[in-house]
């Protein structure tokens, strides 16, 4: 047997003014979108920014149904709302931010296993790393590529039938 060890980088910081303005105008927006989720169950309101290659910022927020698979996470809202808006334009960066829930202690925004994995595949399409914004009430994560998210991932090369 062998053990081995996978670290990841993350930079925190503890108010979102240590930002660069960029990444202030992008949670800010981040911040906006999840007052306006459709959260009627949980009454987690998650909002999602993205900072697309042209400089345009794209929001989503959570979208939940009584049928709870049903809904969506605001970071594939966004994800997606961009590619459907924006075809072949590149993603810079995502903010996320769960910040002022009533219904969450103050951690930190964290996606889930499946936008981890689009988020992935976004990052491929757009050839570089997506600097990724994770916010919460007392502390800011910034993230430097989906590696330092999601080590071990799975890709398109995993796929012994690739044709793509």
């Amino acid at each position: 047997m062998k053990k081995n060890k996978i670290e990841i980088e993350i930079f925190e910081y503890e108010s979102i003014d240590e930002l660069r303005e960029e990444d202030q105008r992008l949670l800010i927006s981040a911040r906006e979108a999840g007052k306006n989720a459709y959260a009627p169950y949980s009454g987690f309101r998650v909002g999602a920014s993205v900072l697309l290659g042209n400089g345009e910022i794209v929001q989503g927020n959570n979208q939940e149904n009584v049928a709870y698979p049903s809904g969506l996470c605001a970071e594939r809202v966004a994800l997606f709302h961009a590619a459907a808006a924006f075809p072949g334009i590149t993603i810079r960066a995502i903010a996320i931010s769960n910040v002022g829930n009533e219904n969450t202690s103050s951690q930190i925004a964290k996606p889930c296993g499946a936008c981890r994995q689009v988020l992935s595949e976004y990052e491929d399409l757009s050839g570089s790393p997506i600097r990724i914004i994770l916010d919460g009430d007392n502390r800011i994560y910034i993230i430097e590529g989906i590696d330092n998210l999601l080590p071990l991932r799975f890709k398109r090369e995993d796929l012994s039938n690739n044709k793509i």
